[in-house]
Parts: C-alpha cells; structure tokens; sequence
C-alpha cells in the first residue's frame, strides 16, 4: 500500500511515540498543550481489558496526560467481583454513552469528554491526543497544611466540578470469571468521587480535602454536555 509523504511523516511519528511509550519513555507534550485527560472504563471481569490497563499506566506517564480508570460493576454478575467497581462508575459511563451516541462497553476510553476509543487502540488513542485542543479553564492545585486549594479561570458557561481521588497501582490475583488465574496490574483506579457543585462559570478559590496516604487526586471541571473544560491533578507525595 501506497503513502503520501504527509502520510508516512503521521505514520513515522506514531510509530516513534508507540515505540517510545513501549519502552518506557515518555514523550515530549503535544502541540496543543495543556492537559488531555483520559477516562478508561474498565473492570478485572473483562478478559480484553488487561491490555487497556497496561496502556493507560504506560500513557499515565506522560507529562500531557491526566489518567483515571473507573473500574465498572456490570462484569461482577460473571463470575468475578471486581474489588474496585463501583455503581459511580457504571453510571459515569452511560452517561458518556448517551452524550457520545455509543454502546456500553468495555475496554472504553474516553478522552476530554469529547471522543470514545476502544481503550486498547494504541494507535485511534494517539490520533486523539495530537488533535486534542488544549482546555479553555485553567485549573491549579495547590496544598496546604489543612488539605488542598482549587483555583480555576473563568469558563465559557456553566460547569460541574468533580474531585476524583486515585490508586496509582494495584496488583490483583483473580481466581473466577474471564481472567481466572491471571495476576492482573492496574493503575490510576478511582477510590473516591466527590461532586464539589454546579457553577455559573465564573473563576473561582476553594478548598478541599486532600486525598489519603499514597493516593492522588484529580479535579474536573465538565460542561453540560460533560467535555472537559478544565482538569489538574494532585499526585501522590
């Protein structure tokens, strides 16, 4: 098959980036700038879901990258009871899958609210990061000694904003279901979800809990039709 030289350029550096994130290596920001943040839906029932996991803890280490996995609970009735699933989960994601116009399913990964991709197609992903517009609303973090201050720019209109706190990595022995026997390694498993309220737009200060022992955090701020106009995120440490 026959490329452009546009074509081959595209390709070449998808390649390079693949080969990059393989190794271990995180590449440099993308062009847009700013944060991309990546939901995965996920759940240890789903025996195509180990190689999304994988990916997301590789993509995680980029400095342009905000990633979560919410762990879904539909796969605990098959066998295996995900210890990390959650009702929240299941929920966040039918409501990207009535915004977006998809099915339910799982490895998803959705980025800024905006686009769905199967959460193991290294390459669809890479395609979505690139052409990613930077977020309008800047949002910092900042701790103090009582927990953390949220400060975020104006927005364009409305927002909802969203505190989601994180286990950066689990290793799990699953004894049932699809993945019986295998030793399963996940990262950026969501813990704890908290609404923080529903604003007019208008810049704001606040303060809120800092996330426990080892565990990070990550504030979203989202629009009425859920993109994500704003996102920070608080590592562990």
């Amino acid at each position: 098959m026959g490329y452009s030289p546009g074509s081959r350029l595209a390709l070449r550096r998808r390649q390079i980036i693949a080969a990059a994130i393989a190794a271990g290596i995180a590449p440099a920001a993308r062009a847009g700038g700013g944060p991309v943040v990546l939901e995965l839906f996920t759940s240890q029932g789903c025996s195509s879901c180990p190689p999304a996991d994988a990916l997301l803890g590789q993509l995680a280490r980029r400095p342009d990258v905000i990633a979560l996995a919410w762990h879904v609970d539909y796969w605990d009735r098959l066998g295996w009871r995900d210890p990390y699933a959650s009702r929240e989960a299941t929920e966040r994601q039918r409501a990207y899958a009535r915004q977006l116009n998809s099915l339910v399913y799982t490895p998803a990964l959705v980025i800024n609210g905006a686009k769905l991709v199967v959460g193991s197609d290294n390459a669809a992903i890479e395609t979505v990061i690139e052409a990613a517009a930077a977020l309008p609303v800047l949002v910092t973090l900042s701790r103090t000694e009582d927990g953390t201050v949220v400060e975020m720019g104006a927005a364009p209109g409305p927002v909802r904003v969203l505190r989601a706190v994180y286990d950066p990595e689990h290793a799990t022995t699953v004894s049932a279901g699809e993945n019986d026997g295998a030793r399963l390694h996940e990262y950026r498993i969501v813990r704890e979800v908290e609404a923080l309220g529903e604003w007019d737009g208008s810049a704001r200060r606040f303060a809120t809990k800092a996330p426990g022992p080892g565990q990070g955090q990550v504030i979203l701020l989202q629009s009425a039709d859920l993109r994500v106009v704003g996102a920070a995120e608080q590592p562990p440490g």
